[in-house]
């Protein structure tokens, strides 16, 4: 018999906003990813207006600036903080966790890369596989002790439904061999987002850790659209929800505040609610590679023989 899907009473249309109204973070410290634009800075102030203590963890910190007042004009919230993070760069994530100190409640792995050229970083690593799946999961493995002292922390991977473009090639993850392809190279780190998710909640469960991934859906407007052609959602017969960016955080916001996820972990979301299997000829769902545990196991130790090299 299939598993039950968790539901919620949110959908595609309901905001970032909609899904915190009448949760209360006070209390709560927060760090989102990529928190100066888009998804991350919607997500931000979803948090922020609950009442959480919100770090923007950003390559641009002055534009990050410019994102804290935004949000503090629009919450009231005092409490945002900028840090500058490059998931790209190991030494910028070493030096985020070092400069961390105390309990962490809510990690957003919000900032990511799409369909990028080829492009190597200084370890020589592909670049979208580096900053989508590497970077976050270095964070994460770094601020592990400070997730665990907020007894009941949870992360929120932001992975993507073009996670089915293909799984971890783990023959040759770098595309050191095989020729490169944008698409595979983006739907294998987001596949890796999902795979992190999994094997974290395993690990780390006793810990009070719990970790999801998530679909944001398709949000036209967002930075992340820059390397790809635009398509009229109106003809658009692949099932992918369309959104605007507070409709886009929506999900994110439900999986690091939503009372209705409390003790749920290693699952998959889209549009509120828990994804069912992916269905050929459809964008959406998820692919059984995705959530498969071998699979998350071997991707969490090859991750970490790699920034720990």
């Amino acid at each position: 018999m299939a598993p039950t899907l968790l539901t919620t009473p949110f959908g595609a249309e309901s905001t970032a906003l909609d899904v915190v109204n009448g949760v209360d973070l006070t209390g709560k410290r927060a760090v989102v990813t990529g928190g100066s634009s888009g998804l991350g800075v919607e997500t931000a102030r979803a948090l922020a207006s609950a009442g959480a203590e919100v770090t923007l963890a950003v390559r641009d910190t002055e534009a990050g600036e410019k994102a804290r007042s935004d949000i503090t004009a629009t919450t009231d919230n005092q409490e945002l903080h900028i840090e500058r993070l490059d998931l790209a760069d190991q030494v910028s994530v070493r030096q985020f966790v070092h400069g961390w100190d105390g309990p962490l409640h809510i990690l957003v792995n919000n900032a990511g890369v799409m369909a990028t050229p080829m492009t190597r970083t200084a370890e020589g690593w592909e670049m979208q596989f580096a900053t989508n799946h590497l970077g976050h999961f270095a964070l994460a493995v770094g601020l592990h002790d400070a997730l665990a002292q907020a007894h009941g922390a949870r992360i929120v991977a932001v992975s993507s439904v073009g996670h089915i473009g293909g799984s971890v090639d783990f023959d040759d993850i770098m595309f050191d061999h095989r020729p490169y392809n944008e698409w595979v190279a983006y739907g294998q780190s987001k596949t890796a987002n999902i795979l992190f998710a999994v094997e974290a909640t395993t690990r780390w469960a006793d810990d009070g850790i719990l970790t999801n991934a998530l679909n944001p859906g398709r949000i036209p407007s967002t930075g992340l659209m820059r390397h790809i052609p635009q398509v009229d959602a109106s003809t658009d017969s692949t099932g992918v929800s369309w959104k605007n960016e507070e409709q886009g955080a929506a999900t994110s916001v439900l999986l690091a505040a939503s009372p209705l996820v409390e003790g749920i972990g290693g699952r998959y979301f889209e549009d509120c609610n828990e994804a069912g299997p992916h269905e050929p000829g459809v964008r959406r769902g998820v692919a059984a590679y995705a959530l498969d545990k071998d699979n998350a196991a071997r991707l969490w130790q090859v991750s970490l023989d790699l920034v720990r090299a």
